[in-house]
């Protein structure tokens, strides 16, 4: 049940990510998430792939570059989820440098790997032991909220194929 905490708590702080982004470059937050949960799936799994990295931890220099390379893997499997099972894309990196298909690009990948220190470093360090004493009912609701949010939310985007209907605010 810790691998779900992971990745619910990692889901968060990657929505938190999303709208200080948004905010920080002039944008709004489009919802990249739950249609009610503020998740971002993409940055659980990300979070989740580059924890199990624990062998290199001794060395930050691989530390940073198998985290970079764990989450942009990540990455454009998700994107390449969401664009042939649900026929909706999420992000367009065209344009930026070393994008390929759109899906990943450099700048991020190169994000991802900084982002893999504090990670591995201090904030899984410090969460772990908060997960850990996390009671049995507690956690079969945050199942049972998750599960019916991300079911719906994938039923929304597969009928109708558009983000926009995970967005706060219609455009």
């Amino acid at each position: 049940m810790v691998w779900f905490w992971y990745f619910l708590i990692y889901s968060f702080f990657g929505f938190l990510l999303e709208v200080s982004y948004a905010r920080i470059t002039g944008g709004y937050p489009e919802r990249k998430c739950l249609l009610v949960l503020p998740l971002c799936p993409v940055y659980g799994l990300g979070a989740c792939a580059i924890l199990l990295l624990a062998p290199v931890k001794g060395f930050p220099p691989a530390v940073f570059l198998l985290g970079g390379l764990a989450a942009t893997a990540v990455e454009y499997g998700v994107s390449l989820f969401y664009e042939k099972a649900l026929k909706v894309s999420f992000w367009d990196y065209r344009g930026l440098p070393g994008s390929i298909h759109g899906r990943i690009c450099m700048p991020f990948s190169l994000a991802w790997g900084v982002l893999a220190l504090p990670l591995i470093y201090w904030v899984h360090p410090a969460l772990a032991p908060l997960v850990q004493a996390i009671p049995g009912p507690v956690s079969l609701s945050a199942v049972t909220a998750v599960g019916a949010d991300s079911l719906i939310s994938l039923a929304l985007l597969a009928q109708t194929h558009d983000r926009s209907c995970l967005e706060w605010r219609r455009s």
